[in-house]
């Protein structure tokens, strides 16, 4: 016999679904998080995921506009540098982000557009 917790399962997927859109971002750049956050923005009591899956979405079209810049500025040489630096970066924050949300926090992410409302 297990004495479940009601809720503690919705909880522990919407953490999953959270580190799964962060996470994804690394993998799929913006398909991952859009999939998730369209999935779970109909649902009310889904807001962390929810808000986890738009700053996610909001941060891979932030980097694919970075990319683009590097790509325009590889042409004078300093975009081959600015890549790799965009590039760490987008690794890092997408890592933090995935361990805050294991924590249950939502992560902001620094230097974001923010596109998606």
């Amino acid at each position: 016999m297990t004495d479940a917790i009601p809720g503690a399962s919705s909880a522990n997927t919407s953490k999953t679904m959270a580190i799964l859109a962060h996470i994804g971002g690394l993998l799929t750049s913006w398909l991952a998080p859009l999939v998730i956050y369209l999935i779970h923005k109909p649902d009310p009591n889904d807001a962390f995921t929810t808000d986890n899956a738009r700053e996610a979405l909001n941060f891979q079209i932030t980097v694919i506009i970075a990319y683009f810049a590097c790509f325009i500025l590889s042409f004078v040489f300093i975009g081959i540098f600015l890549f790799w630096i965009v590039m760490m970066a987008n690794l890092v924050l997408c890592i933090l982000a995935a361990v805050k949300a294991s924590d249950g926090t939502s992560y902001r992410y620094p230097l974001t557009l923010r596109l998606v409302k």
